[in-house]
Order: C-alpha cells, then sequence, then structure tokens
C-alpha cells in the first residue's frame, strides 16, 4: 500500500469491523487478526446510520480515501468526490482520485 499513497495510517469503523466479522464467518482468509493489529479502531460517526454514508462522511472530513471492493461504495465515494484504493489483483492496489 506504501508504493500507493505513502505511509498509511489504517482506521477502522466499528461498523466495518462488523461487516468484516460477519464476512470473516463465511470467507476464510481475510486475516482480520493481522488488520486489527495494524488499525485504529474508532466509533462510527453519529451523524449517519449507514456505513457507507459514515465513511464517505469520514473520507469528506478528513480528506481521507477508502480503501474498498464494493462497486457501490466506489461509485457512492466517486459521486460524493471522495478517492477511493481498490483492489485491482491479488497484490496490485489503485489510487482513485
Amino acid at each position: 500500500m506504501s508504493s500507493v499513497i505513502g505511509r498509511a495510517d489504517l482506521i477502522v469503523i466499528d461498523s466495518v469491523w462488523k461487516e468484516l466479522d460477519d464476512l470473516s464467518r463465511s470467507k476464510r482468509g481475510l486475516l482480520l487478526e493481522l488488520l486489527k493489529t495494524r488499525s485504529e479502531m474508532i466509533d462510527d460517526p453519529p451523524e449517519e446510520r449507514h456505513t457507507d454514508m459514515m465513511l464517505i462522511r469520514l473520507s469528506k472530513m478528513n480528506s481521507w480515501p477508502v480503501l474498498t471492493v464494493d462497486t457501490r461504495l466506489k461509485e457512492k465515494l466517486s459521486d460524493s468526490g471522495c478517492a477511493y484504493i481498490e483492489v485491482v489483483s491479488d497484490r496490485m492496489l489503485r489510487l482513485v482520485d
């Protein structure tokens, strides 16, 4: 990731963590324990109820790109003028500004 955006501080909101935890029950190999040790957990922003809107709000407020594989979230981020990082292949990331 550092080759795409430089040094990164990984921040995960509670709602995303819950979604990842649910996904991990049906998919193996998500490496959630590794993510937990390398990221900072923060509370959900209270102004929003939907996870996508929380991520968009935080992205706008802090000029943070959002790492996602979710096509609909990418569209919403783009429509909102927010940057995102997408997984292009197994080990390739691309910053979309």
